[in-house]
C-alpha cells in the first residue's frame, strides 16, 4: 500500500507539471518547493527509465511518451476523484472538514459570523476556508463547497441561491465634506476588467467618472475608500456596517448579485455538507435586510 500511495503521489506531480508547464508553477499547485518538484522529477523519469519532458528555455514541455502517460494519469486521476465522491457522499456522520472556496468578499464579509455560529452547534465539524477569485473544480475535490456570486452552472454541480446582494456608492465622511457629494464630480477607486457586471454598470452610468485608484479587489476597495483615496461602489453587507463610511449615493438602478453555494451532487447526502448547506441557507435568509441593503443606519446619506 505505501509503494502505491507512493506511485500515485507521483503520479500526481507528474501531472500537475504536465499541466502547468513549469516546475515552479507546479510546486504553487501542489504547495511544494521548486526544488521538490525538480528532484522527484527526476528520480520518476530515472526509475521509469523514460524521459517525459523536454527541458526548454521557456518551461517543461511533454514528449511523445510524456503525452501518453499523461491521458492515461487523467483517467486514473477521473476514476479515483468519482469513488472518492462517492465513497465520501455516503459519510453520514457530522464530523470531519469542509472545504470552501470563496472570494475575499464573501470570506471577510459574510462568513465569519455564520461559521463561528455553525461550529458551535456542530463542533466536530471544521471549516476550511480557500479565498480564491476563481472557481475551484469541485469535481476534482479542490474544494467541496464554493460560495459565489453567480451559478456557473456546471451539469455536475448542484447550486442553491442563498441571497442577493445589494451595492451602493460609499466613500469616507471627509469627502462628503469636501464636496464629493456627486458621484460624477468626485475621485473613484474603480476595479478595472476586475468584477466584471458591476464595472460595465458603473462605466455606463458614470462614462467620465475619474479613476485615481483601481483594484480587483473589493475588499481593496472598502479600505481605499476608508482611508479617503475616493468613492466606490461596494457592497452594503460590509460598508452599511463600517461607521466610519458614509452611503454617499444609491446606484442610478438596483443591482445586485445573486448569492450560490454549489456543491458536487455526488456530496448532496453527506451529513456534513448538507448540516452547512441548510445552516447557511437559513442563516443568509434572515440577512436578508443586510444583503440587500436595507439597514437602516445607513439609507441615507450623511449630512455635511
Amino acid at each position: 500500500m505505501n509503494a502505491q500511495a507512493q506511485d500515485w503521489d507521483d503520479l500526481r506531480l507528474f501531472l500537475a507539471v504536465a499541466r502547468a508547464g513549469s516546475l515552479s508553477g507546479a510546486a504553487r499547485s501542489l504547495g511544494v518547493t521548486h526544488s521538490t518538484v525538480f528532484r522527484r522529477i527526476g528520480a520518476f523519469e530515472a526509475r521509469l527509465r523514460v524521459r517525459l519532458f523536454d527541458r526548454l528555455p521557456g518551461g517543461y514541455a511533454l514528449t511523445q511518451a510524456g503525452k501518453e502517460m499523461r491521458d492515461s494519469v487523467i483517467r486514473i486521476e477521473e476514476e479515483i476523484t468519482a469513488l472518492g465522491l462517492k465513497v465520501t457522499g455516503q459519510d453520514q456522520r457530522p464530523t470531519g472538514t469542509i472545504r470552501i472556496t470563496t472570494t475575499d468578499l464573501l470570506a471577510v464579509g459574510v462568513l465569519p459570523r455564520h461559521v463561528a455560529a455553525f461550529r458551535a452547534e456542530w463542533p466536530e465539524i471544521e471549516i476550511e476556508v480557500v479565498v480564491a477569485d476563481t472557481v475551484l473544480d469541485l469535481t476534482r475535490r479542490e474544494a467541496d463547497v464554493a460560495l459565489r456570486l453567480g451559478n456557473p452552472g456546471q451539469e455536475t454541480l448542484v447550486g442553491r441561491r442563498v441571497g442577493r446582494l445589494a451595492f451602493a456608492v460609499y466613500g469616507a465622511a471627509g469627502l462628503h465634506a469636501r464636496g464629493a457629494d456627486d458621484p460624477a464630480d468626485g475621485d473613484w477607486i474603480g476595479y478595472g476588467s476586475a468584477h466584471g457586471p458591476l464595472s460595465r454598470r458603473l462605466a455606463r452610468w458614470w462614462p467620465d467618472a475619474r479613476q485615481v485608484y483601481r483594484t480587483n479587489s473589493i475588499i481593496a476597495a472598502h479600505a481605499g475608500a476608508k482611508a479617503g483615496i475616493g468613492l466606490a461602489a461596494l457592497p452594503c453587507v460590509i460598508a452599511d456596517c463600517d461607521p466610519s463610511l458614509i452611503r454617499a449615493a444609491a446606484l442610478p438602478e438596483d443591482f445586485m448579485l445573486d448569492l450560490w453555494l454549489l456543491i458536487h451532487e455526488d456530496l448532496r447526502q453527506t451529513a456534513r455538507i448538507r448540516l452547512f448547506l441548510d445552516f447557511m441557507a437559513t442563516a443568509l435568509a434572515a440577512d436578508a435586510d443586510l444583503l440587500e441593503g436595507r439597514c437602516p443606519c445607513k439609507t441615507r446619506p450623511a449630512q455635511a
